[in-house]
Parts: structure tokens; C-alpha cells; sequence
């Protein structure tokens, strides 16, 4: 699906700001992303900057701004000069705003904002609530394009890619492929045609970190993708968004005509010879549509299916021709890398993991949101520091990384740092970043089941092990939840697994089976109790006996270690 059709496009609305006409006393920051756009943060916006007009603060600035990050707690406004967050603003009552901001005396210091905020590093969403996502102003404001005018201006190709690889940058979009090594693949691959795609089809249960990066600041991806353009000699790109996120799509549409307007997307890109222009692709959901080869297809205006690789698609992509695909996080971190230099960024992070990774918290946590934290950050510190532990004081039981693909880690392990390496020990992976928590009121067969039933109905068929596969792992992990099942069940379930991740076509299927995996690793008493006592210790799962079941209360048969 290649257009929106017009009439499912969204209303637009025409930023309602006061803006003073001297120097600024007083802002506040008016979270309009998607979640607190749900809850009439617009109407916010218009009521707060009308009462500040009526109220005669001439020297305050209203300005709707993009995820403010703690979600949890929205509709969000932020006055920046003192660090104050309000939360769960009304738009009918706002008088302890206009109080705040009459307070606010002219220079005053930002207060400090406590652990979620502090504890973050910033640096692919270090523009996310302080721009107006639709100002290539207030962009270029914050440094912006400053990063693809050098590059322009006094670098060649391979210097940058150079920069990049210095940088120890890897995609961010689950496998963490070191990106300079794919560009200088797309760079040197034979094609007088080559693009570059940004893979915007976040697909993952619980993650919304492309979405959010996207509706707040536009502008950032665009540049660099341009940069990597530059980088890999590519003229076209693409953007590949899903369709479900329609305010994301309407900004990206309005940052690109506003890029090109300003010189920095189309011909002859700050009076140089560079030539670069982007598209919008809106995607029809399918989750396999994030797996590269399928993308392709689906921009082509074919199914989204699948091939086999090689070839590659930096050598044979779309339409043939050498493509360079990252995702959207791996494309934020490329201008900040170029402003502030490769030893910058690789001072940050972890062994081989350098950076910072954006995480989408959810599930049993308390702060609810979008964080970025430094590679090599303990598990602990995220969920407990940062995202404020669990609701209502329950115990931790896990919590799951990587997606449908990932594994779920238990509290022994609470304090590893988060790396690609460490995260593949444990038996699951970074992915995308969605990091989704759970307590003592989890089912672990049941979390296993629920992820399965995701990956078989989103497998696109077209491979046997997949089609078929991941079905009958559901339907092995649902006679267990139910209490039907025996110990030679179990012994299926894991070998199936097996099968499906080493003979599946992609990653979907080749991924499928890693939810069984870590929850069979660390639980696998939950299994033997559904299975052996007809018992669900968290109480979720509904069993059913059977007519010769053995009763609850006997003694359980002894399994062997």
C-alpha cells in the first residue's frame, strides 16, 4: 500500500503558539505526541496560549513539542526554565499553569527532575520535547543540519563512512549489524541507481520508539538519511511507514516539503552537486514487513513476502539495485555522530556495544514511556531507578527484550548491563527496543503462548516451517496452559523449536521460537506444574481436566532433572 487514501488522512491542526514579541521570561512545552495527543493535548495547547494572551503575559511562550517521554503520566507540560512537569493536564483547568508560569523570575535554574529524567542520555531523542516537530526553524534552532552542511562542505564519502565506523554505530533496528560496514557494502556495490530506506514498520507488542522519535522530530531522520545518502552515493529514499500511525506520517509529509523547500532535500542540496529526495511508503501492518527483504517487496507494490539472501539487499535491493536500509533510531544517531565526532559517541557505552539505545518501558512499571539510556546501564537501574519498579510494590518476575523474537530474563539477572552480547547470553536480544516488564501475576507458559500466537498469525506462509510451525507451537503451548498435556508434550514443544528457528526463511520464524526458549530456560518448573500438577502458580491459566487426570491434591510424579 503505497498512499493513504484522503479521506483516512488526519485532521491537521495549525499550531496554536503565543509567541512574545521581546525575550522570553517563561515557555511551556506542550507534549503533542500521539498518547497525549489522545487525551486533548491540542486543546491544551489553544486553551493555555488564549488565558496567557488574557492574562497579559506578553513575555510567554506557548509551544507544542513533540514526547516528553513519560508517558504514564500524560497529557504533559514542561516549563523548561525551572524544570517543573506537569502531568495529566486538563484543558479546563489550567490555573496552576498560569500561576506557575506568572512565578517563573527571569533566569531562573532548571530544578533537578528525579531518576527517569536524570538518569537518561540523550542523543537520538535529545531533540524529542524541546522542538516543534513541524518548525524547520526551531530545527535548525537546536544545531540541526549543521551535520549535513559540513558533511557537504568538507568531507568526501569515504571520510564519513570513516566517522561512522569510528563511531562503533550498529543498527538499531534488532541484529546490530555494524552500520558503516553496510554502507560501505552499498557504497561499493556496482548500480548507477542506489537508495536508501528507512524502516519505519515498528511491529514489536509494546514497542513505540520509531513512533514516537518520528512524530517528534522528523526533521532529524531526514537528515540523516541524507548524510547516508551522501555516504553510499544513493539519490532516492524511502520511507516506510506503517499506515496505524497517521500523526507520525502527516509530520514526516510536512518536514520533507518543508526540507525541500529550504534546499535540503531535492537538486543541488546546499548549492552543491548532491542530489537526494525522500518519499513516504505507508505499510499495511504486517509484522513480516520488517524483515528487509519483505519491505521490499511490499515498497515495489508487491506482497510483502520474504526471499532468500544472498543476495543481499545492499547489493541487489529494491528494484534490483544496491540498498542501503536502516531504521529509524540508527538514522537519529547519524547527524549527532557527525556534529560531535566518532570519539564522542564511542566514549559512550560498553564493549562492543557503544552509544545509547532507546527503550519503549511497559507492562507492570510504574513510568510508562520512552527512555534513552547509555549502552552497559544495568537492567535494574532502568526498570527500578528509571522507570520507578513495579505497580503497586508486587514482586519482579521478568522482563522481556527483542519483541515476539526475544526472551524473557528473570531477576537473577537484574543487574546486567545491557548490551547486544550480554542480552544474547541471557537468551534473548536487544531488538528494536521494547522492554516489557512483568511480575508475579505472569503465567510464563502463558507469556510464551500469547507471543506465539502473535508470530503465527503474522507469518506471511510462504515457508513451510513458519506456516506450519509456529501453529503447532501454539497449539502444544495452549494443551499445556489448559492442563492437557504430558511430559512427552514437552519434549515435542522443544524439539519442534528447534526446527523452526534453524529451517524458517526469515527472522520472523527463525525468531518465533526464542520466547520458549528463555521461558523453558528460567521457568521451566510453571511448565512442569501446568503439566505435571494440572496447576497455573500465577493463577492466569484456566485448566481443564480431563475425565482421567489425576487429582490435584496427589503427590506429583518425580520428574527427572
Amino acid at each position: 500500500m503505497s498512499e493513504q487514501p484522503a479521506a483516512a488522512r488526519p485532521v491537521r491542526h495549525r499550531a496554536a503558539v503565543a509567541t512574545p514579541a521581546g525575550e522570553t521570561r517563561a515557555s511551556a512545552y506542550v507534549c503533542e505526541a500521539a498518547s497525549c495527543m489522545s487525551a486533548q493535548a491540542h486543546d491544551i495547547t489553544v486553551n493555555l496560549a488564549a488565558q496567557c494572551a488574557a492574562a497579559g503575559l506578553t513575555d510567554v511562550m506557548v509551544k507544542r513539542v513533540g514526547c516528553l517521554g513519560l508517558c504514564a503520566a500524560g497529557p504533559l507540560v514542561e516549563i523548561p526554565q525551572t524544570g517543573e512537569l506537569f502531568a495529566q493536564v486538563k484543558p479546563g483547568d489550567l490555573g496552576g499553569l498560569i500561576t506557575a508560569l506568572k512565578s517563573v523570575k527571569p533566569g531562573a535554574t532548571p530544578k533537578p527532575q528525579g531518576p527517569f529524567f536524570e538518569k537518561q542520555l540523550r542523543v537520538a531523542t535529545e531533540n524529542m520535547g524541546r522542538v516543534d516537530p513541524e518548525s524547520l526553524e526551531d530545527y535548525i534552532g537546536r544545531g540541526g543540519y549543521e551535520a549535513l552542511q559540513r558533511v557537504l562542505a568538507d568531507m568526501t564519502s569515504t571520510e564519513v563512512r570513516e566517522v561512522v565506523s569510528q563511531s562503533g554505530l550498529r543498527g538499531r533496528g534488532g541484529a546490530g549489524y555494524p552500520t558503516a560496514l553496510k554502507w560501505t557494502t552499498v557504497a561499493k556495490a556496482e548500480g548507477k541507481q542506489k537508495y536508501v530506506i528507512c524502516n519505519a514498520d515498528e511491529g514489536d507488542p509494546g514497542a513505540f520508539m520509531d513512533r514516537s522519535v518520528l512524530e517528534s522530530d522528523p526533521f532529524r531522520i531526514l537528515e540523516g538519511m541524507a548524510i547516508a545518502a551522501f555516504a553510499v552515493h544513493a539519490t532516492e529514499g524511502y520511507i516506510y511507514c506503517r499506515a496505524e500511525y497517521p500523526l507520525a506520517v502527516a509530520r514526516l509529509r510536512t518536514a520533507i516539503r518543508l526540507a525541500q523547500r529550504a534546499g535540503f532535500l531535492g537538486a543541488n542540496i546546499a548549492d552543491t552537486s548532491f542530489t537526494f529526495d525522500v518519499q513516504v511508503r505507508l505499510g499495511a501492518g504486517a509484522f513480516v514487513c520488517g524483515e528487509e527483504t519483505a519491505l521490499i517487496a511490499s515498497v515495489e507494490g508487491k506482497r510483502g513476502t520474504p526471499r532468500p539472501r544472498p543476495p543481499y539487499p545492499a547489493v541487489e535491493g529494491l528494484y534490483g539495485c544496491p540498498t542501503l536500509i536502516n531504521n529509524v533510531e540508527t538514522f537519529a544517531n547519524v547527524p549527532a555522530i557527525l556534529r560531535k565526532g566518532a570519539d564522542w559517541y564511542a566514549s559512550i557505552g560498553l564493549g562492543k556495544s557503544r552509544g545509547t539505545k532507546v527503550f519503549a518501558l511497559a507492562g507492570r512499571i510504574v513510568n510508562t514511556g520512552l527512555v534513552e539510556v547509555p549502552m552497559g546501564m544495568t537492567l535494574r537501574e532502568i526498570i527500578y531507578d528509571i522507570g520507578g519498579g513495579i505497580i503497586d510494590g508486587r514482586p519482579f518476575k521478568a522482563v522481556q527484550t527483542g519483541g515476539p523474537s526475544g526472551g524473557c530474563i528473570p531477576a537473577d539477572y537484574l543487574d546486567s548491563p545491557v548490551s547486544y552480547e550480554t542480552l544474547i547470553d541471557l537468551g534473548s536480544f536487544m531488538g528494536s527496543g521494547g522492554m516489557i516488564v512483568m511480575d508475579d501475576t505472569s503465567c510464563m507458559v502463558d507469556v510464551a503462548r500469547y507471543f506465539q500466537d502473535f508470530c503465527r498469525d503474522e507469518s506471511c506462509g510462504k515457508c513451510v516451517p513458519c506456516r506450519v510451525g509456529t501453529t503447532q507451537l501454539w497449539m502444544l503451548l495452549d494443551k499445556i496452559c489448559r492442563g492437557q498435556a504430558s511430559l512427552a508434550d514437552l519434549d515435542q514443544l522443544e524439539r519442534l523449536a528447534k526446527v523452526v528457528q534453524k529451517m524458517s526463511l526469515c527472522g520472523l520464524g527463525q525468531g518465533a521460537p526464542n520466547p520458549i526458549f528463555s521461558t523453558l530456560r528460567y521457568f521451566r518448573d510453571e511448565y512442569l506444574a501446568h503439566i505435571v500438577d494440572k496447576r497455573c502458580p500465577a493463577g492466569v491459566c484456566e485448566i481443564v481436566r480431563l475425565p482421567d487426570a489425576r487429582p490435584l491434591d496427589a503427590q506429583p510424579t518425580e520428574v527427572p532433572a
